[in-house]
């Protein structure tokens, strides 16, 4: 009340000054949007790197893992975010386009494949007969090699995805922030 009183009281002391400062909200960063920054078209060389590790580490271990995705372009992800809203099928995703890290090239999905060639998103599922969920030993050597998690996700929790944010958040990918390539590499 006592914020609409100042502004009528300034309205009318200084009829031609700006009220915008008085009612804008202020951050503590100040937001910089890169202008003209497009989207990834590929997976992150370092992201695709482990992912290719990741299939091959988990293959010794007698598990046939399968990336079902990978890079997603803004159609794709927005097609999946209609399932079980405006189209047939159930939620898969809560992201919009722009608003996942597959749409950065920051995020891969898995399944698995079963000895006679099926695939399957089956969490218990143990093929290699070691007493594990062969499941849970991809994510096991996913977290291991630097990926995140979907099943850890408190809100939403999505098995099969698997990222790497390089510490940027949806809304610095947003704002056209990317990691560098050099800044991650082993060499």
């Amino acid at each position: 009340m006592f914020v609409g009183c100042l502004a009528v009281l300034l309205f009318v002391v200084f009829p031609k000054a700006d009220p915008s400062p008085i009612f804008k909200s202020y951050s503590y960063k100040e937001e910089k949007v890169k202008e003209d920054v497009p989207l990834p078209t590929m997976l992150h060389p370092l992201v695709e790197k482990y992912r290719d590790e990741l299939v091959a580490s988990v293959k010794k271990k007698g598990i046939d893992v399968v990336i079902t995705e990978g890079h997603r372009t803004e159609e794709r992800q927005n097609e999946l975010y209609a399932r079980g809203r405006s189209t047939d099928g159930q939620v898969v995703t809560n992201a919009q386009a722009g608003e996942s890290y597959h749409n950065y090239g920051l995020a891969i999905d898995f399944a698995l494949r079963t000895p006679n060639g099926d695939v399957v998103w089956d969490t218990e599922r143990d093929d290699n007969e070691n007493g594990e969920a062969d499941w849970m030993e991809v994510v096991a050597v996913a977290k291991d090699m630097g990926f995140e998690w979907g099943g850890d996700w408190r809100n939403f929790k999505d098995y099969p995805h698997l990222q790497m944010d390089f510490g940027l958040s949806i809304r610095e990918l947003k704002r056209g922030e990317r990691p560098k390539v050099e800044e991650y590499a082993d060499e």
